[in-house]
């Protein structure tokens, strides 16, 4: 099978798949960040980093 008659190959090989195909990963990427940040993921992310740093020292 040759790569040059793939779907895939041929939206990389343009000049807009090479743009659009990040820009759409980026997209989706912050919409899930905006996402976390409304569900207050952020806060959730942060105690428990708080508190791994604490047991790694011996405080916690």
């Amino acid at each position: 099978m040759n790569c040059s008659n793939n779907l895939f190959s041929k939206i990389l090989n343009n000049n807009i798949g090479r743009y659009l195909i990040p820009a759409a990963v980026c997209i989706i990427a912050i919409v899930f960040i905006i996402f976390g940040f409304i569900r207050g993921e952020a806060g959730i992310v942060l105690k428990k980093a708080v508190n791994i740093c604490l047991e790694c020292i011996g405080i916690g």
